[in-house]
């Protein structure tokens, strides 16, 4: 399931207020164009975990995975969901 769409309104809401969501193209580069600084990839990664609810580790921290929209809708969907106590 993918989750383009998604991720796309967040950014645009959260970094690029000016642009449409048919502006931003799914490969947008959005950290060598500056889009997301480091404090950006921060808020960018909770959000993930919390909207998708997955768990994202010090292994999954690799730049490439929130690089674009694609990118991070291709990790959330390979992406691990937390343990739940018990199982």
């Amino acid at each position: 399931m993918s989750h383009v769409g998604t991720i796309k309104q967040f950014v645009i809401e959260e970094f690029l207020p000016d642009v449409r969501a048919e502006e931003l193209a799914d490969d947008h580069d959005l950290l060598s164009d500056g889009v997301i600084d480091s404090l950006g990839v921060l808020k960018l990664i909770a959000w993930v975990e919390d909207r998708f609810e997955v768990a994202i580790g010090d292994e999954d921290l690799d730049p490439d995975n929130f690089r674009s929209v694609a990118a991070i809708d291709a990790f959330v969907s390979g992406a691990r969901r937390p343990e739940v106590a018990g199982n």
